[in-house]
């Protein structure tokens, strides 16, 4: 089953050249928009095709977590066509949108870990992170500014980061309580993400060790001491210089209390909002999903 966002990618990922494309390899291919309302995922079916972003990627894992335990695990084959795709470098997808489909005859299944989070009697998950400070005041501003509408991939990342920069240069780190497994490590902070893939937002990556199905998940501060340090690391970026590697303080965990002081936490690429130090649980469930690579 091919579930595809037509308004991601060019004229050659359309519903037509990507049914072509997968049945020349031997498939029967079924079809879903996410752009329809009411589409299901089939029963007959042996695995899903992704064809999205990393948004496209959260909201048929979020239909995958609905389905009843004894329903057959559905693995997801993904042809990245977003911005970012922070979701597919994790896995390390990084062919042509063909050579991925040929990948499928002989891929393995890898193991994706979902993270649970609790506040204010409401439970929502991620794939790629939470986080609070600097990302959702980025995303928030992105939208403000009317930044979201640029078509051109290279351009809005490279938009974003010219905004992070500048947020970053102004930013006041906030106070935030934090208690991994049991351990404290409250401070003062620019950023406090809780990550499982190692890039998030422009694809900047924080947490380049990590792995989405090794069971645990990192945490990335930086702490007040490292503004210019950051900053700099942005403006190396966006000058193109990529060799550059920023080694941020990182914790690993699975069971993870959090609070700041602000109320925008961003949960992958949606903006939530809650009330000023409320306390966030996160508990990390394992190998919930699964994604064919090669």
């Amino acid at each position: 089953m091919l579930v595809h966002n037509p308004t991601a990618g060019d004229e050659e990922h359309s519903k037509k050249d990507l049914i072509s494309m997968i049945e020349k390899k031997g498939y029967q291919c079924v079809y879903a928009s996410t752009k329809e309302k009411g589409w299901k995922v089939k029963s007959h079916i042996d695995f899903l095709i992704v064809a999205g972003g990393d948004g496209t990627v959260r909201k048929i894992v979020k239909k995958l977590l609905k389905r009843k335990v004894l329903q057959k695990t559905l693995p997801i084959g993904l042809l990245p066509l977003g911005t970012a795709n922070n979701i597919a470098k994790a896995l390390d997808i990084s062919g042509t949108t063909e050579e991925t489909i040929d990948s499928w005859q002989t891929a393995h299944r890898k193991k994706f870990d979902v993270g649970y989070v609790t506040y204010s009697k409401e439970t929502n998950f991620f794939l790629e992170g939470l986080g609070f400070g600097i990302f959702p005041y980025l995303m928030q501003e992105m939208k403000n500014q009317d930044k979201e509408s640029i078509e051109d991939p290279e351009l809005k990342m490279r938009a974003a980061l010219e905004l992070l920069h500048q947020i970053v240069l102004s930013y006041e780190p906030r106070l935030c309580t934090l208690e991994v497994d049991g351990a404290n490590h409250s401070g003062k902070y620019l950023l406090a993400e809780i990550m499982n893939t190692r890039s998030i937002g422009p694809n900047l990556v924080l947490a380049p060790d990590a792995d989405p199905g090794d069971g645990e998940l990192e945490i990335v501060l930086i702490a007040e001491k490292h503004k210019e340090k950051f900053a700099s690391y942005l403006k190396n970026k966006l000058a193109g210089n990529e060799e550059e590697e920023y080694r941020y303080d990182t914790l690993k965990g699975k069971n993870i209390q959090i609070s700041w002081q602000g109320t925008h936490v961003h949960l992958d690429g949606e903006i939530i909002k809650a009330a000023e130090s409320t306390e966030l649980t996160i508990e990390l469930k394992e190998g919930l999903v699964e994604f064919l690579v090669p």
